[in-house]
């Protein structure tokens, strides 16, 4: 009589006949609820909030808030049927596990958006971005210059970043030549997602295969050639209609990078070893390395500010007015790591956990077994891990990675690394599968389009077929 006591469990008891089962059943019995209301009901309330996360920019509404409603009452809803049935602590037990692969995830993240930011603070990318302008390159140079480095930075830093940083250059050295702008956004784009797809720092999708233990930090560079190939394919006939002459010199004077900004660079790099020799070679998470590293961050910005601060009263040091020590144009030297931990993509990791709860409580009710079978068991892992790809490029591949990690279909390794190229390189076959791209088209509003984007497909499909078969060629030896 308890469970009446709550009327959302009453009312729940209306949809889901037909669940019973016995309660000496062992505890980690898993219900079948895919043929289930709640069942339905759980999908409905992923699809409603997938569709309002897709038309974000239109709503103006944060892509987290959705998926983090959806991702309570699914697992809301989940427990109830589980207790209903004399499972107490099913649900929470699944629950638990979901959550700690999204913690382990979340401050690996928030280190990586820590260092780029005090790499944005110190003008690391203003320096690089200064640079770029001031060289006078022509069109067809700056067009490969910006998609090549977008290709080599995105491993390191995030794609989203990198595309940026490069989408500006092109905004500032050709106003007057939206052609060209356009052009060199599509392939920053495609250059950013394939770079990211042969590192596990690359992409959210390759890091979470890479902490699943599938994928060793060695065997991402054999992912170099096919994605050098997704790339090089759409450039290399973009390139053809990419306008000649050169740009107008841009006057102006020089960005200089703030003190310590090679530094953080450095630091940046060591906390990646770290993270990397931390999982090889001591078998701990490599999350560890990085909390790790985000202390010598830590310990060097106590640096920076005693520099700054040098003559003043101690207690000034420890000032809880954050705003007079970090990101101040005026601020030359200090520097406060809780400002750069402070503007950290809050947005994208609270969507990150909504999703991978989400996911995950569809995955408890059932439903991710029967898209393993009917993908992996009836299609076959090459043709379903090809659609991974092309699913990445209409709905965001984290998702569709975690799903396909949470599935954990019997294939062989060559095939977890097509994925994992897939997944990284798929979304850029429409300007909306990727936050690289969504953010250029708000950066260069008019000039990159969803159209523009769409006009060059073929080109970028071309590319995403030669980099499969470029994949199944050269590692067949991982099949």
């Amino acid at each position: 009589m308890k469970f009446l006591t709550c009327p959302v469990n009453a009312l729940l008891l209306l949809f889901i006949p037909g669940l019973a089962f016995s309660a000496n059943a062992p505890e980690y019995t898993r219900l079948d609820l895919t043929n289930s209301t709640v069942g339905y009901i759980a999908l409905g309330i992923f699809a409603l909030a997938y569709t309002l996360v897709i038309f974000e920019e239109q709503l103006h509404l944060r892509k987290s808030k959705p998926v983090l409603m959806a991702a309570g009452i699914i697992w809301v809803m989940i427990a109830i049927v589980y207790q209903r049935n004399g499972f107490d602590h099913a649900a929470e037990e699944a629950l638990r596990h979901n959550f700690l692969e999204f913690t382990e995830l979340f401050f690996f993240l928030l280190v990586a958006m820590t260092y780029i930011n005090a790499m944005i603070e110190r003008r690391v990318f203003d320096a690089l971005r200064g640079w770029l302008v001031e060289k006078g390159f022509s069109y067809r140079a700056l067009f490969w210059l910006l998609g090549i480095l977008a290709f080599f930075i995105s491993p390191i830093a995030d794609n989203l970043t990198t595309a940026l940083i490069m989408c500006t250059v092109a905004l500032t050295v050709a106003k007057k030549e939206p052609k060209f702008v356009a052009l060199s956004c599509v392939a920053i784009v495609v250059g950013a997602n394939a770079g990211g797809a042969f590192s596990p720092f690359g992409d959210i999708t390759t890091l979470m295969v890479w902490q699943k233990g599938l994928v060793d930090l060695s065997e991402f560079l054999v992912l170099f050639i096919p994605s050098a190939v997704n790339y090089l394919i759409p450039a290399a006939i973009m390139h053809f209609f990419i306008p000649t002459g050169s740009p107008e010199k841009v006057e102006g004077h020089v960005v200089i990078m703030k003190p310590g900004g090679t530094a953080i660079i450095i630091l940046f790099l060591l906390t990646i070893a770290t993270a990397v020799c931390y999982h090889n070679f001591l078998h701990l998470p490599p999350v560890i390395g990085m909390m790790t590293g985000l202390a010598y961050l830590k310990l060097f910005g106590y640096y920076l500010q005693r520099r700054k601060l040098n003559g003043k009263l101690d207690e000034d040091l420890f000032s809880d007015n954050i705003d007079s020590l970090g990101f101040d144009e005026k601020n030359t030297t200090g520097f406060n790591v809780f400002n750069a931990i402070a503007r950290a993509e809050w947005d994208t990791l609270f969507f990150f956990y909504g999703v991978i709860m989400a996911v995950g409580g569809l995955g408890f009710i059932g439903y991710l077994g029967l898209a393993s079978e009917a993908m992996y068991g009836q299609l076959g892992p090459t043709t379903a891990n090809v659609i991974v790809g092309i699913l990445s490029a209409i709905v965001d591949n984290i998702p569709v990675m975690f799903a396909v990690l949470t599935m954990q279909p019997e294939m062989s390794h060559g095939q977890w690394l097509l994925v994992t190229l897939t997944a990284g390189v798929g979304g850029s076959l429409l300007s909306i599968g990727s936050a690289a791209g969504v953010a250029l088209m708000g950066q260069a509003r008019g000039i990159y389009t969803f159209a523009y984007h769409l006009r060059w497909m073929p080109a970028i499909a071309l590319g995403y077929a030669a980099s499969i078969y470029a994949h199944l060629w050269i590692n067949a030896s991982h099949f």
